[in-house]
């Protein structure tokens, strides 16, 4: 049996740019994509916090160091600059790849700044 898992999570980056007549992807700053371990070209799905959308495109490269993210083509109509996206890959695993896995998890402030990561995402409990 094969099982689609969240492979790498940006949590919380701030969208910086928003450009509809650029060829469609995500621009990301090559340094997350690498951190992350999200590979140019790769799917990836965006959910905007601001707005509610949910939406599927593909990652590229934006210039190291530059803390870009960029939503371009037909999706620079469902984000903008200034909004705060969730950007997540999905990998497929068999049953001998979960033994091991674990997922990259990238969290970031308000200036595209990585602030911490993680493997796991705490238990949610019930609010008192």
């Amino acid at each position: 049996m094969q099982t689609t898992m969240l492979k790498a999570k940006l949590h919380r980056a701030t969208v910086t740019r928003s450009e509809l007549g650029y060829e469609g992807s995500c621009a990301i700053d090559s340094d997350f994509l690498d951190l992350a371990g999200i590979r140019e070209y790769e799917q990836i799905q965006i959910y905007n916090v601001n707005n509610g959308e949910r939406f599927t495109t593909y990652a590229i490269r934006a210039e190291a160091g530059s803390k870009v993210i960029s939503v371009n083509g037909a999706a620079a109509r469902l984000a903008c600059a200034g909004d705060v996206v969730i950007i997540c890959a999905y990998a497929i695993y068999d049953q001998k790849e979960l033994a091991n896995y674990k997922p990259a998890l990238i969290y970031f402030n308000e200036k595209n700044e990585v602030v911490r990561t993680a493997s796991s995402i705490p238990v949610q409990v019930q609010a008192a």
